[in-house]
């Protein structure tokens, strides 16, 4: 049955705007974006494919064309479309990021964090570089390793921090294993990177550990 013969309180749209978007289910707001599914598939149930095919709404941003073009009705249009909304909510995010206090807003600085890292396929190593009133400035990739491993240089750290004007910085990598957890490794880099960016007075606030599933915070462990 096609969406539009559904009663109408059951319609993703129109349950959207009578209860807003947080009532619906990654299915139905991904069914809002697709806006129409393909012979023998609403777009509800051609979402449900989608999320089956991913495992989640991360896991489909996450998808390369090549991939998602196996799905029958997710061509080029749907794979620039999705890439887009991604790059808004990153854009949107950074906008909150740099009028707020970093300090003031952790859930959206984890949430920024995992939209550009969470699925990224191999180690990816970013700064946070913020001013004296903890408010971003610029996201700076400052290393890409391999699977296992990222080599990141203290004193390029600290010549993109002083470009930046930064006054303090947030580390953070992620493990696309899924071992969300701090190696050994991981603590002396930032004890490292920490002792060298305060000789120049620039504070080391935290480093984050990201993942698919969620973050760690080293700072909230202890291990800064």
């Amino acid at each position: 049955m096609a969406i539009k013969d559904w009663p109408a309180d059951e319609r993703p749209r129109e349950k959207l705007i009578q209860h807003g978007a947080q009532a619906l289910s990654d299915a139905e707001l991904l069914a809002v974006f697709l806006r129409v599914g393909v012979k023998g598939q609403s777009a509800v149930e051609l979402a449900r494919t989608c999320l089956q095919q991913y495992g989640s709404l991360q896991g489909l941003f996450a998808a390369d064309l090549q991939s998602l073009g196996q799905i029958h009705g997710m061509g080029s249009a749907k794979y620039a479309q999705l890439q887009a909304v991604l790059e808004m909510a990153k854009r949107a995010l950074a906008e909150t990021l740099r009028s707020t206090p970093i300090l003031g807003s952790p859930q959206q600085v984890r949430d920024y964090l995992r939209l550009h890292l969470g699925h990224a396929p191999r180690e990816v190593f970013v700064g946070l570089f913020l001013d004296s009133s903890n408010r971003l400035i610029a996201l700076q990739e400052l290393a890409h390793g391999t699977l296992n491993e990222a080599t990141v240089y203290p004193r390029e750290v600290a010549k993109y921090a002083l470009q930046h004007h930064a006054a303090a910085v947030i580390f953070a990598h992620n493990h696309p294993g899924g071992q969300l957890q701090a190696s050994r490794a991981d603590i002396q880099l930032t004890q490292t990177l920490r002792d060298a960016l305060g000789l120049l007075d620039i504070r080391v606030l935290d480093h984050f550990i990201i993942t698919r599933h969620g973050t760690l915070s080293l700072a909230e462990n202890g291990q800064l």
